[in-house]
């Protein structure tokens, strides 16, 4: 059964804190709470386990216990919803596109391959030049800069919305290194930071700028005691890889194949 959760006491804090995909979704619960219509979230109670969904911005987050399958009224959820990207649940995300169904996910979806890697930090670091980050950058130049690496970003007016919303309630945190390379933390719960929409500006390109800034994150975070990762999608590992960050581990995620991505407002998680 799949029911609308409509106050925070209902979802099961132990269970989301065990993964990545889980503590986002703790996130953004903490920044709006379960009472805004774009922003949702959803209990999975079934016989053989229990699990939780998120949705915002046309993506859809799904974290179980281990022991939820992809049931046929999750399939139905859906393709009644048919969000842009699917992540979380290694086993429910299989079972999605599983072809022994009725409920043929599989046509509108393809799973893309995605490596979670551990920033690790080295000693290279000492003559990084922390005088130009900026720990508070104006927003507007951060879109600017994103939306030259992502061209597939969701429209300012929806990207500042959030992103300044989750900053003022201290769930995210978004900073500059030399006004055109940009890292954000997507949170930073229990230690453990996501790093996410890393871009460098194009006329800065070839600096080597996203690198420093990448390496210093790590030096930086490490120091107070944060564990830090980030996602990368197969056209990025090798970049990763370089820095010597560390792979921890391969998953897949899904989006819409029946659809060009330049005509869709992607989901911005």
């Amino acid at each position: 059964m799949i029911k609308l959760i409509t106050t925070e006491s209902e979802i099961d804090s132990d269970l989301l804190i065990r993964t990545l995909s889980g503590k986002k979704m703790l996130a953004y619960l903490k920044a709006y709470g379960a009472g805004y219509d774009f922003c949702r979230f959803y209990k999975i109670s079934e016989k053989n386990g229990t699990g939780y969904m998120f949705m915002i911005n046309s993506t859809l987050i799904i974290c179980g216990d281990g022991c939820l399958n992809a049931t046929e009224e999750l399939k139905i959820f859906v393709l009644m919803n048919l969000p842009f990207r699917i992540e979380g649940d290694q086993k429910i995300l299989n079972g999605l596109l599983s072809s022994r169904s009725e409920t043929a996910v599989s046509e509108h979806y393809q799973s893309l391959n995605r490596t979670v890697f551990e920033l690790v930090p080295d000693q290279n670091t000492e003559n990084f030049a922390e005088e130009y980050v900026n720990f508070n950058p104006d927003l507007r130049e951060v879109y600017r800069i994103l939306s030259e690496g992502f061209p597939n970003i969701a429209d300012f007016s929806l990207w500042y919305t959030d992103t300044s919303h989750r900053c003022r309630h201290g769930i995210s945190r978004v900073l500059t290194y030399r006004d055109c390379t940009t890292a954000s933390f997507v949170f930073d719960i229990d230690n453990c930071v996501l790093i996410g929409q890393v871009a460098t500006a194009l006329k800065a390109r070839g600096s080597g700028y996203a690198r420093e800034f990448l390496k210093w994150l790590a030096h930086f975070l490490n120091n107070l005691n944060k564990r830090a990762f980030l996602f990368a999608l197969d056209v990025r590992v090798s970049f990763y890889r370089e820095i010597g960050f560390r792979e921890i581990e391969r998953e897949i995620v899904l989006e819409r194949r029946d659809i060009e991505k330049e005509s869709y407002a992607k989901g911005r998680l």
